[in-house]
């Protein structure tokens, strides 16, 4: 997107795409109507499953199929930001036509008026799904956070990182290198939009939290959802939770699911063609995953 000076949507997924081919990685593409029409059963006979740089709209149809593919032992890579964001939802005869209403909460570009609160397609109150009782933090660890447009910045590796039960995520890493410094998406592997690891909102409490971005501008500044009063502080110099988390978590059922935290992640992945820490963590987990 030539206003944002990098890569945006689909341009950027294809920086996984190329990368998937360039290691030689067998993979099937599920689009979200597959998983709109077919909910956990288009999931089920892969060992892991990898999203998209940008998955903000999920119906409850792919929300219900993706928490059940969790809760049966799938395991995810979430390599993007601002996911599982907006109730979102297909005409039933008219698949390509998505149905969303903005409330008063998330970031829009417009808001619904008195009574547009509900969708025409089922009837469900529509608005962010963290509204509805399921935040992002709740099935993948981490939920947006901030967006910025200026630069990107690297990651650097937190306690949880070096324990030895996680320690296969960071083969070939050293202990103090920074994580993505270079990258496509404004040159950095978080940036534009952002996740964070939080407790309050559904984060698993034996999430452990590898890494997080650092140095961020005020040109990142929170989320609404997250501001209850204006005044300072809000925005990256100041504000703490402005950041992308790298999370790891297990399921109950034997799955797992690893999350960049970040929408530049996998604008990183081509760098040096290929060769940089970014596409090692990712090798690593894929590996492990599907192992």
């Amino acid at each position: 997107m030539e206003s944002l000076r990098t890569a945006w949507a689909f341009p950027a997924d294809l920086s996984l795409i190329w990368w998937l081919d360039h290691i030689d990685c067998e993979y099937d593409v599920i689009t979200d109507h597959d998983l709109d029409a077919e909910g956990q059963l288009a999931l089920d006979p892969y060992k892991a499953v990898i999203t998209s740089t940008h998955p903000e709209y999920h119906s409850q149809k792919m929300m219900d199929g993706l928490e059940g593919y969790l809760g049966s032992g799938g395991k995810l890579l979430y390599l993007g930001g601002n996911g599982f964001y907006w109730v979102t939802e297909a005409r039933e005869e008219e698949p390509w036509c998505i149905e969303i209403r903005r409330l008063n909460s998330g970031i829009r570009a417009w808001e619904g008026k008195c009574g547009e609160g509900h969708l025409v397609t089922t009837g469900q109150r529509s608005g962010l799904w963290r509204d509805r009782g399921r935040p992002p933090q709740k099935m993948v660890g981490v939920g947006f956070t901030t967006e910025g447009m200026d630069k990107s910045e690297p990651f650097e590796r937190l306690s949880d990182s070096y324990d030895p039960e996680v320690s296969w995520i960071f083969d070939g890493i050293g202990e103090d290198e920074l994580i993505g410094n270079f990258g496509l998406g404004l040159g950095g592997a978080a940036g534009l939009e952002m996740d964070r690891y939080d407790l309050a909102l559904g984060t698993p409490p034996h999430t452990r939290l590898l890494c997080s971005s650092f140095g961020h501008s005020d040109a990142y500044p929170m989320v609404p959802e997250d501001m209850l009063i204006t005044m300072p502080g809000y925005c990256g110099t100041q504000n703490p939770l402005v950041r992308a988390d790298m999370t790891y978590f297990t399921t109950a059922s034997g799955g797992a699911v690893f999350s960049a935290g970040s929408i530049a992640w996998s604008q990183a992945l081509p760098i040096n063609n290929g060769d940089n820490n970014v596409a090692r963590i990712t090798l690593n987990v894929i590996e492990g995953f599907i192992r």
